[in-house]
């Protein structure tokens, strides 16, 4: 082979290289640190310790969470605080730390315990309304 011929096959080698090992970054976004374009609204809530022995220190509350196309909700860990979330309107994308991100289309419920560090997304068009009920610390 002749020097031309093998500067060609390693230069298409070495391009092809880089195109593969960055492919997979360049549709990675960084996780945000800050919620962006998230407005919650209290519903309700109940101290717990009232209610149940063992709850004290704990309350369960009920939120409207409206996300607007594009906004975020930043990474955060349900650790002492499980929660349920329905979608009333829009699409959630949930990006749980070790998984794919996984979407969440309107009428489907979600729910995280102790084990689950997330953060979500509006990908959509419209904004993205969540009821979400947890359990916290007062």
């Amino acid at each position: 082979m002749n020097a031309k011929r093998l500067f060609t096959l390693l230069t298409w080698l070495v391009g092809a290289w880089l195109i593969v090992g960055l492919w997979p970054a360049s549709g990675q976004q960084p996780t945000p640190t800050e919620n962006k374009g998230v407005k919650i609204e209290p519903l309700a809530a109940i101290d717990l310790g009232a209610e149940i022995d063992g709850m004290q220190g704990r309350q369960l509350r009920l939120r409207l969470i409206t996300v607007a196309p594009g906004g975020v909700i930043a990474l955060h860990s349900h650790k002492d605080r499980p929660a349920v979330a329905r979608v009333l309107q829009g699409t959630l994308t949930e990006h749980r730390e070790g998984s794919s991100p996984k979407e969440h289309p309107e009428g489907e419920s979600v729910a995280v315990g102790k084990d689950v560090t997330h953060w979500e997304e509006n990908r959509g068009a419209k904004p993205l309304v969540l009821v979400v009920g947890d359990i916290v610390k007062q």
